[in-house]
């Protein structure tokens, strides 16, 4: 009879154990030394080898050859609990045994002396099941069980444990494998079983498994019947991923601001099926991906998908920016929440992909295009802001002329800059990162970021200069704190040390509205 991979693989030794030495070195060492505990407490994720290490440690402490802290595997015994005919290993679920009566049972039963080994062991898995009742009736029996008998607990949810039971165990922390171990060990196991199993498709099925071995067995399981070679491309149509590529029109028909194309593409899928809270999830995790794109130096590493779809991100990623997938996510999440409790989802996720398409800079989309701008104008505009942002940023650090001797900026301390110094050179320029500047300035003071609310800044020459029609402001910047706080601030934020300076009230100040300062600046590059 064909038996699954994970069952058929399943380590019988603590040395063929991957990922957790942590657990089986001391494992191993207790046992030579002789020093056991009367129970055991294993947690961490599923397919992890809570299960097997349980098992090993069962046949290991009744085993009559076993040799540095390791079962044999050959003698009666541990061929016998292998096969389940030792009645001295007692293995329970605790999700169907989970009532007082079945702990009583298990209580009554310790009473009596192994029939074959040296000690009777309860593996107890999914501990975290058993109900409050039936914790209670367990406590005694675990702190002081007989001489002879050993509990191992597994669970992969301890904090459902009560303090009680833990204080009780000794604990063993099981972690998530790695994805090259797991792929290392498929390969190894494919050879065993005469499967062409590719380097990349082992690869995508470690990473596909996250972190839990028993889940790449049987991924493994799953793919061998489609075909004599198990490459990437067939492990991705396998699993389901390679079907995948509506994400990436999904995501390109909101990124244009194309409501009618999201409507048709959800339409589709729905009539294919699709359930509209996976697809929300999936979306979220499409868009992480390409946030990881942006954010991190290796982000193979931290994405699951082929090489092709990996193109496929980097190119999608170039039309994205950070701010705007953390508002498209968070849309996403509100909407997932509200899929739950709807009665029409499908309504619901078109209202979510539309909220999306009308999300971005509404205010200046509107007041820049007007009530007759579209969503693929808005797109445009969106990208050219980015653009502009990027060329005024650069602007402000090149070297610029100096302007006819005149009355110099006022600068906290109360006097005007010697006439020795130079005079701040270059013409005004909207200081684009204030905004920012006040953000943190909200958190880090609060009561100078309260006299700059409604504020404004040029940037001239090395200056900043700060206009604000808040009469308490001349002497509040005057104070050394504060100024030194605002300084450390634009420092943290734009990486240039500036000198700052009180814009008057006669000169002409800087547009409120950073949308017309960045077309007014644009021109300069047409």
């Amino acid at each position: 009879m064909y038996q699954v991979l994970y069952r058929k693989w399943r380590s019988p030794t603590f040395s063929d154990v991957i990922g957790q030495d942590h657990v089986t070195t001391t494992l191993r060492r207790s046992l030579e030394a002789g020093r056991l505990s009367h129970a055991y407490l294993f947690t961490g994720p599923r397919g992890t080898g809570k299960t097997s290490c349980a098992r090993i440690l069962a046949k290991a402490v009744n085993c009559e050859q076993a040799q540095n802290g390791e079962p044999c595997n050959s003698c009666a015994l541990c061929l016998g609990i292998d096969s389940g005919s030792i009645l001295d290993v007692i293995e329970i679920d605790a999700a169907s045994n989970n009532g007082v009566d079945n702990i009583r049972d298990l209580r009554d039963e310790t009473n009596f002396t192994p029939s074959q080994g040296k000690y009777r062991v309860y593996i107890i898995d999914e501990v975290h099941m058993l109900s409050a009742g039936a914790f209670n009736a367990l406590l005694k029996t675990l702190e002081e069980p007989p001489s002879y008998v050993i509990f191992i607990l597994a669970t992969t949810e301890v904090h459902k444990l009560p303090a009680t039971v833990l204080s009780r165990c000794q604990r063993f922390d099981f972690h998530r494998l790695s994805a090259e171990d797991i792929a290392q060990r498929l390969l190894r196991v494919a050879g065993q079983e005469g499967l062409d199993l590719e380097e990349g498709a082992a690869m995508l099925l470690a990473r596909v498994a996250d972190g839990a071995m028993r889940d790449a067995y049987s991924l493994l399981d799953r793919c061998r019947v489609e075909g004599e070679a198990i490459t990437a491309q067939a492990v991705a149509k396998c699993i389901g991923m390679a079907d995948r590529r509506y994400l990436f029109e999904l995501t390109d028909a909101f990124l244009e601001r194309d409501i009618a194309a999201c409507l048709e593409l959800v339409n589709r899928l729905y009539q294919d099926a699709c359930e509209m809270e996976r697809l929300c999830e999936e979306l979220l995790a499409h868009l992480r991906n390409l946030l990881i794109l942006l954010t991190v130096r290796n982000p193979k590493e931290f994405l699951l998908c082929t090489d092709d779809d990996l193109k496929l991100y980097h190119a999608q990623a170039g039309s994205c920016s950070t701010p705007q997938l953390l508002r498209y996510m968070e849309i996403l999440e509100s909407t997932g929440a509200s899929l739950r409790r709807s009665a029409d989802r499908r309504m619901e996720m078109e209202m979510g992909l539309i909220r999306i398409c009308t999300s971005t800079e509404s205010t200046s989309t509107e007041s820049a295009g007007g009530e007759n701008a579209t969503p693929t104008d808005a797109a445009k505009l969106e990208r050219r802001i980015v653009e502009l942002e990027k060329q005024v940023k650069s602007l402000q650090n090149k070297p610029s002329h100096s302007r006819p001797a005149g009355r110099q900026p006022d600068l906290p301390g109360g006097e005007l800059a010697p006439a020795t110094e130079p005079e701040p050179a270059g013409e005004d320029r909207l200081f684009a990162e204030w905004d920012m500047v006040l953000e943190q300035l909200r958190g880090d003071n609060p009561a100078l970021a309260g006299i700059l609310e409604d504020s404004s800044a040029v940037s001239r020459g090395e200056f900043v200069l700060v206009k604000s029609e808040n009469p308490a402001f001349a002497s509040f910047i005057r104070q050394a704190t504060h100024a030194n706080s605002l300084k450390e601030t634009i420092y943290n934020i734009t990486d240039r040390k500036v000198r700052l300076g009180i814009f008057k009230g006669h000169e002409t100040a800087p547009s409120k509205d950073p949308l017309a300062q960045l077309a007014e600046r644009a021109r300069e590059f047409e």
